[in-house]
């Protein structure tokens, strides 16, 4: 598959390459920068293209080294160069099929960086030890590709784990691959709170909703809000837990809620609010308008958001099976540890 691939060039190589050097012609003019907001727009468009140009290239430049060295390669020479060769153009093969992958991300919304709630289920501490497990799994994961994962909001459980916490993930696509984890995520084990050592089932919801640009415009009237102050929890030092910093949205009409205390201030706090409030309406305009489009040619729907989309087995047996794509994994220490690629991988090539 490399070598077709590699040099076939399924990508349109040439012509994202012009579209970069148009685009750094226009960045060198000396009126670039006189308006920042433009300017920032023609970058962004700039790293997207760049996002497949670089790779592609590097990739390709890989697999011609490797496809020089091999015929060269005596009886006689030692076989561990030849298994170092093998493991580079297994190396090259596997960011081969991530390229693969993300070009199945042509949505309006996949290139965009994202936010991704996780929410406790019923069952008390069980569920938020449950939800905290989640979020280590998706720190991990996003750490393992290299992005980058802010903390927004956070409530902790009353006895262990958290009720709920919000990230913001920064990285090429991110909304396209987390979008895949939307959903109900369902864990069976012997609980550690339960002294009988039964086995118990609990709950997390996966919500994600992708950072729209600030030249969306998104209207919200002040009467269609509600705005509440508290005091926010958890570490911050002594002003961010004795003041009312943290600040809640209820959009009135559709009864999205959002919140944020993750800064020091309650007008910062408001601000994100307000952006991840204006992420989750031009999100649900999306899928409005793309669901319109699939009835009228009957297309099959998305898999309902809120069903259950995943179990995780601890016991009697190790095993995570995705019950969208029956992609199952029974090595669930590593799923835990962020290896999540292959069950959005198999999402993607599903459902796309």
């Amino acid at each position: 598959m490399t070598a077709s691939y590699i040099c076939g060039g399924i990508f349109d190589l040439a012509k994202k390459q012009e579209q970069v050097e148009l685009l750094e012609l226009e960045m060198q003019a000396s009126s670039f920068w006189d308006n920042a907001a433009a300017a920032q727009k023609v970058i962004d468009q700039s790293n997207q293209l760049k996002a497949w140009t670089i790779p592609y290239k590097e990739l390709k430049e890989r697999f011609e080294n490797v496809k020089s060295m091999l015929p060269e390669i005596s009886e006689a020479e030692e076989a561990e160069f030849y298994n170092e060769l093998i493991g580079e153009l297994s190396s090259v093969e596997l960011e081969i099929e991530e390229l693969e992958i993300r070009k199945m991300l042509s949505g309006e919304l996949d290139p965009k960086n994202c936010y991704i709630s996780i929410n406790s289920g019923a069952g008390g501490t069980e569920a938020c030890d449950w939800a905290q497990m989640m979020a280590r799994m998706y720190e991990r994961w996003v750490a393992k590709r290299g992005w980058k994962l802010e903390t927004i909001d956070r409530v902790e459980g009353d006895v262990a784990g958290i009720k709920s916490v919000t990230f913001k993930v920064s990285g090429p696509f991110a909304y396209g691959y987390c979008k895949a984890e939307k959903g109900v995520h369902r864990l069976v084990r012997i609980s550690p709170f339960d002294s009988n050592a039964r086995r118990h089932t609990s709950f997390a919801s996966i919500d994600v909703t992708p950072e729209i640009d600030d030249d969306i415009n998104i209207e919200i009237r002040p009467d269609q809000i509600r705005v509440d102050t508290f005091r926010a929890s958890g570490a911050g030092g002594q002003h961010i837990n004795t003041t009312d910093s943290a600040v809640r949205i209820t959009h009135i009409p559709t009864g999205i809620v959002v919140s944020c205390q993750s800064e020091r201030s309650q007008i910062q706090n408001r601000e994100t609010s307000l952006k991840l409030l204006k992420s989750k309406l031009y999100e649900q305009e999306c899928i409005d308008r793309e669901n319109k489009v699939k009835a009228l040619s009957g297309e099959k729907m998305d898999i309902a958001w809120g069903s259950q989309i995943r179990n995780y087995v601890f016991q009697p047996y190790t095993l995570v099976k995705d019950t969208r794509t029956k992609y199952e994994l029974g090595n669930i220490e590593a799923v835990m540890d962020g290896e999540l690629d292959g069950f959005i991988h198999a999402y993607l090539k599903e459902f796309g």
